[in-house]
């Protein structure tokens, strides 16, 4: 165990032996070389007490990603060893997440609380070691008494009991002898250590709480400082892949798997959290959104909850982009949205159908296009993947187009419709506009043009040529559907937080509902089922809101970019 914990992490991390591969990859792959394993075994080792969310998916993915890469294997472990906070709910959405992700863990799915009956034979077996006392002192005394960062801690009064008087009253406390709190029980290691975790920590807790997989079996608790080395060591993992702010804690994680003496424990390697720039992942805070009305649920489009983000129509290859585009450091550093929807453009546009909808209509008449039913007309439901193939959409005397695509008085260089000019409906023909109609506010309220039979779509033409091409739908087909828009549910300009009283700056505007109109075909679309509105952006079927014949639609992200991927 020695050789594995004195090992210097933050020098290796400057190891360039291996360019392109991260530090983390080259502590697995000298560990291999030497000997020290001859496996990759990882974890992810959720507390049941939320869902997660996009921080989680980089260690999700991460943990996974190096078991696939050598070959080895991956555990998914729930640590449920807080009662107070678990629930059967955040098992339940943790593991449809974490599946949805693509991280697979076969049959390879633990409880801390399975090992319950370990962790109480390592704790006898410190005591008896001498390695671990029973305490009488409150929450509030063993605090005084752990001393400053410059000062060294008190001797606990209960470090002088004898082995056998320890040994009784731990048991005591397992009997449920005691009350919440009057007794703990302590690893004696050393009161004037540097490091604040190592002044005998509290690995024992009288608790008389109900636990969600093992009932009312048992009354006392270990502490997660105690727990999680004793799971990873009894699973097997080579590979203890944690965040950053474990790493003051990496000394008790050793000292634990040494003292109960695992012939071959495992290593605890600490990087970087993935942070977002103004955005909520506190649980009290989206609790307290929810409870206010604020978010609808924990899975609103507007968070950043994995749940969120595959309700709004985030996929699992898209996430894999961000995370791999953000890397694994040991140096904090925060990522922009920009960057993570940058990542969903890249993966759905070439996957996904691209239809017309209209979301701030105005009606467009054909005055020499023939009364009646009209025509059904050939699309490309992607030009840039030909795969997709084609559908047919209606086309009548009647259409809508958005009334951003229409100008009275347009500016220069402003190429779509205004009286005198032509432009192509995409899919269909040059139309030319002859005239308007407003309302008596001005609003124009339908917008008179004339076509050309000559200039249908495909047909070949090209005696003349347009410069702007806008989209439409029919009018008397289009179905009418609720699209919702959104933005970042904080308002940026503020930050997240209010610096006076720690309130979340809300963003009042975050989300928008509108009737919009859209091609016949897209009423049978499905839950999750994702589209690129053309000149709008990218939208997804609402699974919780839609119904049969319904759908609602989230936009997901629009089409304008402020991200720039980095040049390598």
């Amino acid at each position: 165990m020695s050789e594995i914990s004195n090992i210097n992490i933050e020098n290796e991390e400057n190891n360039e032996e291996k360019v392109g591969r991260n530090f983390i990859e080259q502590f697995i792959d000298k560990d291999l070389a030497e000997g020290v394993y001859d496996t990759v075994h990882t974890r992810f080792p959720p507390e049941p007490n939320g869902y997660l969310h996009i921080g989680h998916a980089k260690s999700i993915l991460l943990n996974y990603g190096l078991a696939k890469e050598y070959g080895g294997k991956f555990n998914m472990r729930f640590d449920d060893t807080n009662p107070t906070k678990e629930k059967i709910e955040f098992v339940n959405s943790q593991l449809e997440d974490i599946k949805w992700l693509g991280a697979d863990w076969e049959d390879r799915l633990f409880f801390a609380s399975d090992y319950f009956p370990k962790m109480y034979e390592g704790a006898v077996k410190l005591i008896k070691k001498g390695k671990a006392y029973v305490s009488d002192l409150s929450a509030d005394e063993i605090k005084e008494y752990r001393g400053t960062l410059t000062e060294p801690g008190k001797k606990d009064p209960g470090s002088d009991r004898s082995v056998e008087e320890n040994l009784a009253l731990f048991e005591d406390m397992k009997n449920g002898k005691f009350a919440d709190g009057e007794k703990v029980l302590r690893a004696r290691i050393d009161m004037a250590s540097p490091n604040m975790n190592m002044r005998d920590p509290v690995i024992y807790r009288v608790a008389h709480m109900t636990h969600h997989r093992t009932g009312d079996t048992w009354c006392i608790y270990p502490m997660y400082d105690f727990a999680h080395p004793i799971e990873d060591a009894e699973e097997g993992i080579t590979h203890s892949i944690c965040t950053l702010e474990f790493e003051d804690h990496r000394p008790l994680y050793d000292w634990v798997v040494r003292e109960l003496e695992y012939e071959r424990p495992p290593r605890q390697i600490e990087f970087a959290k993935l942070y977002l720039k103004n955005v909520v992942t506190g649980k009290r805070y989206i609790k307290k959104l929810v409870e206010d009305g604020i978010a609808d649920g924990w899975d609103d489009p507007r968070l950043v909850s994995i749940s969120a983000l595959r309700r709004r129509g985030y996929t699992p290859e898209s996430i894999k982009m961000f995370v791999d585009l953000c890397g694994v450091s040991k140096a904090n550093s925060v990522a922009d949205m920009a960057m993570l929807e940058y990542c969903i453009r890249e993966d759905l546009k070439l996957k996904r159908p691209r239809v017309m909808a209209i979301l701030d209509p105005v009606k467009l008449v054909i005055d020499n296009y023939p009364e009646g039913e009209g025509e059904m007309l050939e699309a490309a439901n992607n030009l840039e993947n030909e795969e997709l193939g084609t559908r047919m959409i209606p086309f009548s005397r009647e259409l809508y187009i958005e009334r951003e695509d229409f100008m009275i008085d347009p500016p220069k260089k402003y190429f779509r419709l205004f009286p005198g000019n032509e432009v192509r409906l995409m899919n269909a023909y040059f139309v030319k506009c002859v005239s308007y109609e407003t309302d008596e506010n001005g609003e124009v309220t339908v917008v008179h043009c004339t076509y050309d039979p000559e200039t249908k779509s495909g047909s070949g033409f090209n005696a003349r040529k347009v410069k702007g091409t806008i989209h439409w739908v029919d009018a008397s087909k289009a179905a009418e559907v609720e699209v919702r828009l959104f933005e970042n549910i904080i308002d940026e300009e503020k930050g997240v937080y209010n610096e006076e009283d720690g309130s979340i700056n809300v963003n009042p505007d975050s989300r928008k509902t509108v009737k919009a109109f859209v091609e016949p075909g897209l009423l049978n679309a499905k839950a999750f089922e994702s589209f690129q509105f053309v000149r709008n952006g990218f939208y997804c079927v609402d699974y919780k809101d839609s119904k049969e014949g319904a759908p609602v639609f989230n936009r997901i992200v629009s089409l304008k970019s402020s991200f720039v991927l980095p040049k390598n």
